[in-house]
């Protein structure tokens, strides 16, 4: 009897719901992009807006993440971002040290490669400490903006799993990632 009524109030526990801060990188993510469609997929997925898209600067990016996550229960807060909102992400965790449930952190782009020549305040490099969280990278054999290798390094620099989606550009909306499903599932793995 015991057994069946635990059984029973299984059923009525309530879990805390998960918050998904989405951090777009250079120039934001379009209506087109997966990050758009992972945000209008429910209430519980929040774009962080940035001061500046287009020419910004780390510092600014940075603080941007840590005041949109005030008042959360950083427990239930899932970080996913995509190309030089990577790179903040990676900044915001080595900054602030705060541990949260994970990220899945997209394309990141290679600061240092001799092709990246954009106006990116403070972004030189990119952060290779230990990232205090669960994190996953997801990265492409063709992108422009990083290389394979590299994208592994910085996983492998961050503690974070790895997964290599094959030939798939910068992973955005130009090679064909509007709407994701399996980055979407990809993300159920961090909780």
């Amino acid at each position: 009897m015991a057994a069946f009524f635990i059984s029973f109030l299984r059923g009525f526990i309530v879990y805390p719901m998960n918050h998904y801060f989405i951090v777009p990188g250079l120039g934001n993510s379009g209506p087109d992009h997966w990050q758009t469609h992972f945000e209008k997929s429910g209430d519980h997925f929040i774009r962080i807006n940035q001061l500046e898209w287009d020419k910004p600067a780390s510092r600014e990016w940075i603080e941007t993440i840590e005041q949109a996550l005030v008042g959360y229960d950083l427990d239930n807060v899932i970080l996913i971002g995509h190309s030089l909102g990577c790179t903040a992400i990676a900044n915001w965790a080595k900054e602030y040290q705060k541990k949260i449930k994970g990220a899945l952190l997209v394309a990141p782009s290679d600061l240092e490669a001799p092709r990246y020549t954009f106006d990116t305040v403070g972004f030189d490099h990119v952060p290779l400490a230990k990232i205090n969280f669960k994190s996953i990278v997801v990265a492409s054999s063709n992108d422009e903006w990083v290389t394979l290798e590299r994208a592994g390094f910085f996983a492998e620099n961050w503690g974070s799993e790895f997964i290599n989606i094959g030939n798939a550009g910068h992973i955005n909306a130009a090679s064909g990632f509007g709407e994701w499903p399996t980055g979407l599932e990809i993300l159920k793995t961090l909780g």
